[in-house]
């Protein structure tokens, strides 16, 4: 259980990694152009910039406090952060009328999910 955790975790945070690169770094433009970026169009640079920021802290956050043994109960507290934030994207997607889309984050909300309940639960960092 604990090594499907740590590599279900990985996959998760490979995603928030690309994701928020992706935001931080590539123009507003050019997200909303691409597949599922069409979002963006009515969002402001700042606010695209903040969520793509957030997701690399996901990222950070539900590896780096696990493997230095520095506040390893943040990993499950991030996953949750993850399940929020994507119920928000489901909710972004599903006005847009994007199934496909609220279909992908309901699956990346069901990970997170499980990296919660698995990490505040059965194969606890804590204790």
């Amino acid at each position: 259980m604990n090594l499907a955790l740590w590599a279900i975790t990985g996959l998760l945070a490979l995603v928030a990694l690309t994701g928020g690169i992706t935001k931080v770094f590539v123009s507003k433009e050019k997200l909303a152009a691409a597949p599922g970026g069409s979002w963006t169009k009515d969002a402001g640079v700042g606010f695209v910039k903040t969520l793509g920021v957030l997701e690399l802290l996901a990222a950070v956050g539900l590896i780096l406090p696990a493997v230095v043994d520095v506040a390893p109960v943040l990993v499950p507290v991030t996953a949750v952060c993850w399940v929020l934030l994507m119920v928000g994207a489901m909710i972004t997607h599903g006005r847009l009328g994007e199934a496909g889309l609220v279909a992908v984050n309901l699956v990346y909300l069901a990970v997170a999910a499980f990296v919660a309940w698995g990490r505040f639960g059965p194969e606890s960092f804590i204790g």
